[in-house]
Formats: C-alpha cells, sequence, structure tokens
C-alpha cells in the first residue's frame, strides 16, 4: 500500500464530499442561470455552498465568488486590483510573496513591484513592509503574501499585516491556498480586502475555488460572459464543484482542531525519527511552532550519490512526496526560488513532506525505514571498543 505525504500538491477527497457531489449530479442538472424550475433548484444549491462559505470565513455572502481554483482567485484579485482601484501605475507598489502571479506581468503594466526581504526561515521583514508603506505617500498600494509558503511551511502574521496595511490605507491579498480549512480566518476582525483558496487543499474537488472581495474593493469582472457569479465571472457555475468545495470546508472547520493536534503530532514525531536516523539532517523553513504550517515539513538531506534520486527511490518504494511546489512544471530543475531566497545551501536535496489527518505514526515510521535503504543513515558510536 503507497504512502501519501504530499498533501501540499493536492490532497484525496473525503467520502461526505464525494456523496455530496454524487447526489447532486443524481438528481439536479438544470442550468443555474435557467429561469424555470431545474435552474432554480441549481440557483439555490450554489447560493446555499456560497452562505457556507461565508459564514465559515466570516464574510458576507455578496463577498463571495466561485472560481475555477486558487490561481484564477489570486489572478483575478491581483491584475483586476491593479486594473480598477486607481492605481497610480507609475508609483504604485506591490510588496509581495505570492508565487501564483507572475510579477513581472505586473510590471508591464506599470506597476512597481517590490519583493520582500525574507530570513533564513522565510520569515518576510515586517520592517521593510511597513517602510514601503510610509515611502508611497499618496500612491496607491496592494500588499500580496501567501498566509502559509506552500515549500517551506513558513507563515505570515495576517493580523500584523492587516494592521499596517489599515494603517497606510493599503490593499491586502492574502493567498490562503495552503491554509484554509487548517488555520481559522475571520475576515469581519481581521481586515482583508482580499482573500483566496482552492477546494483541493482542504479535501475537496480540484478545479474549484473561491475568491473573498471586501465590499469596500469591489472589482470589475476577470472573466467577461454571461452574467454569472454577480456579473463577476462570466461562464456556467461548477455546480457540482461548488458543493464539493463547501462540504469540504465545512467539514475541515468544524474539525480544525483535532486534525491540527493529530497532523502535528504526526509531524514532531516524523522529525524526530528524521534527527535520530540521520547525519546533517537539515529543516527549511520556521520550526517555532505558531511560525509554521503544521501539514508541511520540508527535509534537507547532505549530499550524497543516492540522494540525487531520492524522489525517484521513494516512489519506488510506496511513497508520495515532492522537492517542492507543484505548481510550476520543470520547477525543480530550474531550482526552487524559495530555497534560493533563504540562502539554502547548495548541493543538498530538498524533500516536502506534507501531512493530512489521514496519515498515521506507522506510516510515519515505514518511511523513515525506507529512506534508510537510500540515505547514509547516522554513524553508530561504539563504546568501550578501542
Amino acid at each position: 500500500m503507497r504512502i501519501y505525504l504530499d498533501n501540499a500538491a493536492t490532497t484525496p477527497m473525503l467520502p461526505p464530499v464525494i456523496d455530496a457531489m454524487a447526489k447532486l449530479m443524481q438528481e439536479q442538472y438544470g442550468n443555474p442561470s435557467s429561469i424555470h424550475a431545474e435552474g432554480r433548484a441549481m440557483r439555490a444549491v450554489i447560493e446555499e455552498a456560497r452562505k457556507t462559505v461565508a459564514k465559515l470565513i466570516g464574510a458576507g455572502i455578496g463577498e463571495v465568488f466561485f472560481t475555477s481554483g486558487g490561481t484564477e482567485s489570486s489572478n483575478m484579485a491581483l491584475k483586476c486590483a491593479v486594473r480598477d482601484l486607481a492605481f497610480n501605475a507609475s508609483s504604485a507598489r506591490l510588496p509581495s510573496t505570492t508565487a501564483c502571479c507572475t510579477p513581472s506581468r505586473l510590471a508591464h503594466q506599470g506597476v512597481k513591484v517590490e519583493m520582500l526581504n525574507v530570513d533564513a526561515q522565510g520569515r518576510i521583514d515586517y520592517e521593510q513592509l511597513e517602510s514601503l508603506l510610509q515611502d508611497d505617500g499618496n500612491a496607491r498600494t496592494l500588499v500580496s503574501l501567501m498566509h502559509g509558503n506552500n515549500e517551506i511551511g513558513t507563515m505570515t502574521d495576517m493580523q500584523r499585516i492587516s494592521q499596517l496595511c489599515e494603517s497606510y490605507d493599503a490593499f491586502y491579498h492574502s493567498d490562503t491556498v495552503q491554509t484554509m480549512g487548517h488555520f481559522p480566518v475571520d475576515v469581519s476582525k481581521t481586515k482583508i480586502h482580499f482573500l483566496t483558496g482552492g477546494a483541493h487543499k482542504f479535501h475537496g474537488p480540484k478545479g474549484v475555488g473561491f475568491i473573498y472581495i471586501n465590499h469596500m474593493a469591489m472589482l470589475k469582472p476577470y472573466i467577461d460572459g454571461g452574467g454569472q457569479e454577480r456579473n463577476m465571472r462570466g461562464g456556467t457555475e461548477n455546480a457540482y464543484g461548488i458543493v464539493g468545495l463547501a462540504k469540504a470546508l465545512e467539514l475541515a472547520c468544524a474539525n480544525m482542531e483535532e486534525h491540527r493536534l493529530h497532523i502535528t503530532e504526526l509531524r514532531s514525531y516524523f522529525k524526530a525519527r528524521l534527527m535520530d536516523s540521520f547525519e546533517d539532517i537539515q529543516f527549511n523553513g520556521a520550526q517555532k511552532e505558531g511560525d509554521f504550517l503544521y501539514t508541511v515539513l520540508s527535509v534537507s538531506f547532505p549530499p550524497s550519490e543516492k540522494s540525487e534520486l531520492l524522489l525517484l527511490h521513494l516512489d519506488i518504494a510506496g511513497v508520495s512526496a515532492s522537492g517542492g511546489s507543484a505548481c510550476s512544471s520543470g520547477a525543480e530543475a530550474a531550482g526552487s526560488h524559495v530555497l534560493t531566497a533563504i540562502n539554502a545551501e547548495l548541493g543538498r536535496k530538498t524533500i516536502r513532506f506534507s501531512f493530512s489527518h489521514l496519515n498515521t505514526m506507522e506510516e510515519m515510521d515505514a518511511v523513515v525505514e525506507k529512506l534508510k535503504g537510500v540515505v547514509e543513515q547516522r554513524k553508530l558510536e561504539t563504546v568501550g571498543m578501542y
């Protein structure tokens, strides 16, 4: 049986989510834009799902829009904000660590993009952020930051960033693709203008996500077409996916604390086993509890003849892990921009193990044993032999 430790890339759908989607597929097929009974029934289903998502993140129903996933949502937030919110293209800034939107594309629109510095653990420089906001003067600024980094797991302080943005009248976009369903989010208490998420990261279906847009920062459509999503996104809604998203998020939030405790225990145990079993093993990203995304552990192995093919050997042995982000095809060959930013030691092999509540302690032991077959083990000291 295979062991799946690549939950930061995608998560398996849960049976209740599949059941909710299958039931809808069997019973309803109307186009939610149609005015007849079948259409109205499907519209009611979508609006009920919207109500569920809005309640779980503390938003108004009119502030939640469904999309094809986290990437579209974040593209919509950044590109439409630059287009629609009175940015002065010659002086506007975009302090960012968001990976999903290429900064150069926005720079081509005349936007000044500032990438924030990070320390060796991947934590952003909050003083630099405040300095940039102070220096902007009357320029309109959009701050776009990942809540939890998808490669090394380091978190940003959403409340602190929100307060800074409010102090300097800046817009704030939080990419919560990795953290939604794993950490509580309440936009009624933490001022965020744009918040994005994708269902398949919290045990929902692929191909569906959402964007929260604060009612004080409404945008024009990103995809033109019909009047779907209250004229914000053209195209017939993926009703089955939307229902799956809402059900998955509902389950994730209802069981969040239980899952957090279980996954944190798994991560700590696995980390301790690795430290006991291998020499010169290192961990990327913040490791102080509260500063890291508990579902992710980025492990750095020392150079060796076998380490370069470590991922392949693990796959053959029945373990699914990754070298980093699944968002960019071929990214591993080109090198991780995240590891470059934190000045990770060259020549070492990094494996990202990412966990869910479905993983077990027995699986952690099994992975360590499989790793021992391809990584040089810690040399055991012999006592009393001279």
